[in-house]
């Protein structure tokens, strides 16, 4: 038996130079490296397996086949875009916003547009009743992606209207990712596929366990009709999100309904989803006037919007960046709302010298978990904050998933970024900014009133919580950057 500790010695040895060699091989964050190093060093044979399966980048040819796509509407979206600029309305922050603006269109696929009408949905029913209105009038396309998409009561509804309007001849495609929508299948829409709809998961749905790649999802959703109206936000396909689910629950979220030129935008990022997942070469979507249509000048409310978007292809954390670039022009207040509060390093910095500074930082969290790690890593940044006087808003009316950032009554964002280190590096996702005083003015009207049915976190309520429940905040802290 004297041989077993020399053994297990050298295995131990062996385990940790692989570890080195799998975490430090590609670039990534430094939270995000210890966090895996931990995990595979001190579970040597699980750790291993999990990093088999998350940890990987993403596949070669997924990156080729998503940042290789050639734009299709973007150039004539820009040119519309630039005529809208030359309206003028007193609610516009633009020029405030610019070095915002700026960073997002550095590329000089961003553009901002104006002259669009902008609608709020905080509740599912309503909601999915005005979408499904938008839907029964289409009547040359319409373009759905969403991360969810459940085999459930809404979702028959859904897929049903769908199948009437491929029955009528309109063009029905649509883009889910299957690991959000568990429990339905392909079977699912082969009805909607018979009537001449066209659906495919989003690619790097496709072959997850063959590739070992489970870590990379679409986690956008967007709806596009007759390239006329935009819907994005919050809200996916399924019963919880209409408050049907007694685990959640009402379900708190934000939704966007946009007709103007910033729709054009959202065609745009169907566009290239859909030809880079689409395995069928044949059914690539190209230019045609009828998916990318001026915009009609009747009934315009002006609002200034940039639609941007955001995913691993990427180098930098281009969405994460961005909300950080507007979060540095704030001189009263920045309030969020998100589902989970898991901060990198650098978001961090940002509100911590916003509050020192004397602007109003308030977050609002849901009271309940639906991933049990990120609940608690949840609540050990909301413990954290709370120390350097940020306001955290635990909201108790059901389940809160709506994700919007309001700076001084001015600039707003809502989409589908999270604030946690899976929406900043590893899913695919969507947000509208908004520069415009009157829209942000309503969703801090929405906030206002979430903040009847929450209750504010104090350092009292932190010293009660128990000895188990810091332990497990502070491990789920630690595998944060990985959850």
């Amino acid at each position: 038996m004297n041989f077993l500790r020399p053994l297990l010695f050298i295995l131990l040895f062996l385990n940790t130079i692989f570890s080195i060699y799998l975490v430090f091989k590609r670039p990534r964050s430094i939270a995000t490296t210890w966090a895996w190093f931990i995990l595979l060093t001190v579970l040597p044979v699980l750790g291993f397996l999990l990093y088999a399966f998350f940890g990987r980048g993403l596949a070669e040819e997924n990156l080729m086949a998503i940042s290789t796509q050639k734009e299709v509407g973007l150039d004539y979206a820009k040119q519309l875009e630039k005529e809208s600029l030359n309206y003028d309305n007193p609610n516009d922050t633009t020029q405030e916003a610019r070095l915002v603006v700026d960073y997002f269109n550095y590329s000089h696929k961003n553009p901002l547009s104006k002259e669009n009408d902008v609608n709020f949905f905080t509740d599912g029913s309503s909601k999915f009743k005005n979408l499904f209105k938008d839907i029964i009038k289409a009547k040359n396309s319409v373009h759905v992606e969403y991360y969810s998409f459940y085999d459930d009561a809404i979702g028959h509804d859904f897929i049903t209207l769908l199948e009437d309007k491929a029955r009528e001849g309109v063009e029905v495609k649509l883009i889910y990712d299957p690991w959000g929508s568990v429990g339905n299948s392909s079977s699912f829409f082969d009805n909607l596929e018979r009537l001449g709809g066209i659906v495919v998961p989003f690619i790097t749905s496709r072959n997850m366990i063959r590739k070992y790649r489970l870590n990379y999802h679409l986690h956008r959703k967007i709806v596009v009709i007759d390239g006329k109206i935009g819907w994005t936000g919050g809200f996916n396909v399924g019963d919880q999100y209409l408050g049907r689910k007694k685990k959640f629950g009402y379900w708190r979220d934000t939704h966007v309904r946009i007709v103007g030129p910033a729709t054009l935008l959202l065609q745009e990022r169907f566009v290239l989803d859909f030809n880079a997942s689409i395995q069928d070469k044949q059914h690539k979507i190209t230019f045609r006037p009828a998916l990318f249509p001026k915009p009609s000048l009747k009934s315009r409310d002006n609002t200034a919007i940039q639609i941007i978007s955001d995913g691993p292809e990427q180098e930098e954390d281009f969405l994460k960046n961005g909300v950080i670039r507007l979060m540095n022009i704030a001189r009263h207040k920045i309030w969020i709302q998100t589902p989970y509060l898991v901060p990198d390093d650098s978001m961090i910095s940002t509100l911590v010298i916003a509050a020192r500074s004397g602007i109003d930082v308030k977050i609002m969290i849901p009271c309940k978990p639906d991933h049990p790690f990120i609940y608690r890593a949840t609540q050990y940044y909301a413990n954290y904050l709370t120390k350097y006087g940020i306001e955290i808003y635990i909201y108790n009316n059901g389940f809160l998933h709506a994700k919007t950032v309001i700076v001084d009554d001015k600039f707003s964002t809502v989409g589908s970024m999270n604030q946690d280190f899976r929406s900043y590096m590893l899913n695919f996702e969507a947000n509208a900014f908004f520069y415009d005083k009157k829209i942000s003015s309503q969703l801090a009207q929405h906030f206002k009133h979430d903040m009847k049915d929450c209750t504010l976190l104090t350092q009292n309520m932190i010293n009660q919580q128990s000895t188990t429940l810091k332990l497990k905040q502070q491990v789920s802290r630690l595998l944060s950057p990985i959850l």
